[in-house]
C-alpha cells in the first residue's frame, strides 16, 4: 500500500476540507415561504451558479474519493485490469446522450432531465456506498466523510435541479420509463476482493457521471449567454 502517499493527500484534503464546506452555498430555498416549490425571489441566472457550483463541488470530491480508496485498496496492477475491464456501470441503460455531437443537439430541456436522472440513479448507490465503506477495516475516516459528503450533496442537487426545471421550463420533472429500482443490484455477501473491485467500479462510475452533469449543466448556461458558440 502506498502509505506516503495516502498520508500526503491526507495532509492537503485536511487543510482544504473546511473550504469545501463554506464555499459550497446552500441550494434550496427554505427560508422562503412557499419551501422548494418555487423559491420566488432568487433569479434563475442565481440558481443556476449554484446548481452548477454544487456539481463543480461534487466531481471534485469524488475525484478524491476514488483516489483515496485506490491509494488504500488497488494495488497498481488492480487498476490497470480494472481499466482494461468492461464493468458496466449502473447508469449505462438511461437515455443520457453520451458523445460530443450528440450532447450538443439535445434541447435545453433534456440537458436538465438528464443531468435530473443521473443525479436520481446516484442516490441509492451512494447510500448502499456509505454501509459498504463503514465495514471496512482500514478505511479513512477521510473516505467516509467524503463519501457521506457528496452524498448529501447529492440530495441537495436534486433539490435544486427540481426547482431549475420548474424555473426554466415551468413544468414537472419529466415522466420515463426508467426507474431508479431495478438499476442497482448486488450481491449481499461477495467475497472481499469481488466486494472491494465492485465498490471502486462504483465510485470510478459516480466519478464519470459526476463529470457528465457538470457538463452538461455548465452547457445549459452557455446557451443561455452565447448560443452560437458553445462547445
Amino acid at each position: 500500500m502506498q502509505v506516503m502517499t495516502v498520508f500526503q493527500q491526507g495532509v492537503w484534503a485536511l487543510l482544504l476540507w473546511p473550504h469545501l464546506f463554506t464555499a459550497s452555498t446552500p441550494l434550496d430555498c427554505r427560508e422562503e415561504q412557499g419551501g422548494l416549490s418555487r423559491c420566488p425571489t432568487i433569479s434563475q441566472e442565481k440558481l443556476l451558479d449554484r446548481v452548477i457550483h454544487h456539481a463543480e463541488l461534487i466531481y471534485r470530491v469524488s475525484e478524491e474519493s476514488c483516489s483515496l480508496f485506490e491509494d488504500m485498496f488497488i494495488p497498481f496492477p488492480l487498476r490497470l485490469q480494472t481499466n482494461q475491464a468492461s464493468y458496466t456501470c449502473i447508469t449505462r441503460a438511461l437515455p443520457i446522450p453520451s458523445s460530443k455531437s450528440e450532447i450538443q443537439q439535445i434541447s435545453d430541456r433534456w440537458l436538465l432531465h438528464s443531468v435530473l436522472m443521473l443525479v436520481q440513479s446516484w442516490i441509492e448507490p451512494l447510500v448502499y456506498l456509505q454501509t459498504a465503506l463503514n465495514q471496512y477495516d482500514q478505511a479513512p475516516d477521510m473516505l467516509l466523510n467524503k463519501t457521506k459528503w457528496v452524498s448529501d450533496k447529492l440530495i441537495s442537487l436534486e433539490q435544486g435541479v427540481v426547482v431549475l426545471i420548474r424555473k426554466m421550463l415551468d413544468e414537472g420533472t419529466l415522466t420515463t420509463t426508467y426507474t431508479e429500482q431495478g438499476l442497482f443490484q448486488y450481491d449481499l455477501q461477495p467475497d472481499m476482493l469481488e466486494s472491494i473491485m465492485r465498490d471502486y467500479a462504483l465510485l470510478s462510475c459516480f466519478k464519470k457521471d459526476a463529470h457528465k452533469m457538470e457538463t452538461f449543466l455548465k452547457l445549459l448556461k452557455c446557451r443561455q449567454t452565447d448560443t452560437y458558440n458553445c462547445a
